[in-house]
């Protein structure tokens, strides 16, 4: 018996499949070979056609039984983990009506803005844990401002998931995350903010119905399991945004645990019973997968839009055919501060993290007498580390308590040199798993269909792969060089 997970991110679409009994995964591919594209129209802007995503989903699949030699109707059940904020809105016949505005694309910040303040600042952290910023509300008072043709074609609004979870089994639902995630959850009410729509002038109608993240929430099409080699019926039982789905896939679900993400984007999520907020809102808070009205469940996440990305930049722009693992040799014998070389990251479109400024990225005080690639391998990964200690701090003052990160053995914790960096600059033992947010799906779905009685269970199997812990002497260091380049970071923004 097996369990399928798919991951929807804005690069890939993985699928993976592991045995319910063991735990071990059997197969995993993604499609397609290079990275899907994003469009940009105008500056700051990314869209993508999410009938592309559905597409690799199906080249995902197929390639991911194949590869494993799996039957594809012993697998019994199907959890889907996806890009948050996205915007995806389709007509009467299921149709898409225009490119999905994705998680990136910094069009709504002012449309945010203008919410926080009329709603208030004290109803918007008190109430939706939030100002609507640029997330989904704000993207979908874009689309009813600029294109009120399309607005008006709407029968329903949906997240990159619940689009997937439509085409697998022509059904359209939403989870009470996903609502918290655009910002259209009230959590005081417990119900969709009547005061958001309102504002925004947006009808009930648009929204699905809610269904639990661990549930029966579809079943896949007769037409749709024949082509994909799974069995018709099949039960899709798990739905949850890329960052929930990836400290899910961590086992993090109790206040004070705490998990990272550093791909494309760079993510701290932290898990707490209490409604914290950041005045400035800074970092922000959404329902995790196991939040339920009696039990608290919140997590807090800060978003790096530009991490993993400003590597793979450099790989491709200045790594003279390098692989990452080459870059990461190289960069390990340049000494700490990376002789005085600086770099932003911030090159990703409007970074919450900093009040939606957009920097870009950039490198600082480069001395063409002494900086050659081995430098700037470094004082990227220093940036980016640099980063993550910045959102950690926000964090921390916003009452969060973190004594340990878990995160997958991926994307830039493939270096031993970054990892160690986070421990050192954090004083946190970062902890890394052989798991990624398809397995974690896959996992999922066997709560969701009853195949485990709960995540104990279901993560039975995992286990840590390695354990970094902060080194005095590193973090003494490092202290000094964060303090001037957050120095010269508020310099910049102000």
């Amino acid at each position: 018996m097996y369990l399928l997970g798919l991951d929807i991110g804005s690069s890939f679409v993985k699928a993976s499949v592991i045995d319910a009994e063991s735990g071990q995964l059997m197969a995993v591919a993604h499609s397609p070979e290079q990275e899907m594209p994003i469009s940009a129209p105008c500056a700051g802007w990314a869209e993508q056609d999410p009938e592309m995503w559905w597409e690799n989903t199906r080249l995902a699949i197929k390639s991911c039984l194949d590869q494993g030699h799996i039957d594809g109707t012993a697998v019994k059940a199907v959890g889907i983990s996806y890009q948050m904020h996205g915007l995806v809105v389709v007509d009467r016949d299921m149709s898409v009506i225009r490119p999905s505005i994705i998680w990136c694309d910094s069009r709504a910040v002012p449309y945010g803005n203008e919410a926080y303040e009329q709603l208030g600042h004290r109803y918007c952290n008190g109430s939706l844990l939030n100002s609507p910023g640029n997330f989904t509300a704000g993207k979908l008072a874009w689309l009813k401002d600029k294109e009120p043709e399309n607005f008006k074609r709407i029968y329903k609004l949906m997240l990159p998931g619940d689009f997937i979870a439509m085409k697998l089994s022509g059904e359209i639902y939403t989870t009470t995350g996903g609502l918290s995630e655009g910002i259209f959850w009230d959590f005081a009410e417990n119900r969709i903010s009547e005061r958001v729509l309102d504002h925004f002038g947006f009808g009930c109608d648009l929204f699905p119905g809610i269904i639990p993240t661990f549930a029966i929430q579809g079943k896949l099409l007769a037409e749709v399991a024949e082509d994909l080699g799974l069995e018709k019926g099949t039960p899709l039982s798990y739905r949850a945004g890329d960052q929930p789905n990836n400290a899910f896939s961590l086992k993090v679900m109790e206040p004070g645990e705490v998990a990272a993400t550093a791909g494309t984007s760079g993510v701290l999520y932290g898990i707490t019973d209490k409604l914290m907020t950041d005045k400035r809102s800074r970092v922000n808070i959404f329902a995790h997968v196991n939040h339920s009205p009696g039990t608290k469940r919140l997590a807090m996440l800060a978003c790096i839009n530009g991490t993993g990305i400003m590597n793979a930049w450099l790989r491709r722009n200045c790594g003279a055919g390098s692989g990452y693992d080459e870059m990461n040799r190289q960069a390990e014998k340049i000494a700490p501060g990376s002789y005085g070389l600086i770099v932003y990251p911030f090159g990703n479109g409007a970074e919450r993290l900093l009040e939606n400024r957009n920097p870009g990225a950039s490198f600082r005080k480069l001395d063409l007498n002494i900086h050659g690639t081995s430098h700037m391998y470094r004082a990227v990964q220093e940036g980016i580390a640099y980063a993550f200690r910045y959102a950690f701090d926000i964090m921390q003052d916003s009452g969060m308590e973190i004594s340990v990160i878990k995160a997958g053995r991926a994307n830039m914790f493939m270096s031993p040199l970054f990892a160690q960096l986070l421990a050192d600059l954090t004083g946190a033992s970062v902890f890394l798993y052989n798991t990624d947010g398809s397995a974690g799906a896959a996992r999922g779905a066997g709560i969701g269909a009853g195949i485990y009685k709960d995540e104990n269970e279901a993560f039975e199997s995992m286990e840590k792969v390695s354990e970094v812990d902060p080194e005095r002497k590193g973090s003494g260091i490092y202290e000094e060089l964060y303090n001037d380049w957050k120095q010269t970071l508020i310099r910049d923004l102000e």
